[in-house]
């Protein structure tokens, strides 16, 4: 089992979120609803963890194959349900952006591995409803 410890840091919404080797995550809520606007908003920690799952496994799989990742990034876009509480993320895409000397075609294959097979947080989404499309560019 994992343990985290939120700390409120605040009189208003912001928390620190602290992992069991000390690493943190600082969120609050936006100034109209009374935050301070001083960390992440947790559904967008949600899109983060997105990234960083799908990351490592396209990574892994990549260093696998000897591809030559110069720079890798992502832009992740997502649109919540609209009028409804809780409002879950029911739309996602991303964009895998790769340079050096990077294969498309074994991008695309790392990335469709991550996003349908391997990635516990697109799982996770998934099973909430989200529709989750990617795309992969090679810039050499």
């Amino acid at each position: 089992m994992i343990q985290l410890e939120l700390n409120r840091v605040d009189t208003a919404y912001a928390f620190e979120a602290k992992d069991n080797n000390g690493h943190i995550i600082k969120m609050d809520g936006a100034i109209d609803i009374g935050g301070n606007n001083s960390g992440v908003r947790p559904m967008q920690v949600l899109l983060m963890s997105l990234g960083g799952c799908s990351g490592i496994d396209i990574v892994s799989i990549l260093k696998k194959q000897r591809q030559d990742i110069a720079n890798f990034k992502m832009i992740i876009e997502g649109e919540r349900e609209k009028d409804k509480e809780p409002a879950l993320w029911k739309y996602v895409h991303i964009t895998f952006q790769f340079s050096g000397k990077v294969d498309l075609e074994k991008a695309n294959k790392a990335c469709a591995l991550s996003i349908d097979k391997y990635c516990s947080v697109a799982a996770t989404l998934r099973a909430a409803g989200c529709i989750i499309e990617w795309k992969a560019v090679v810039n050499n």
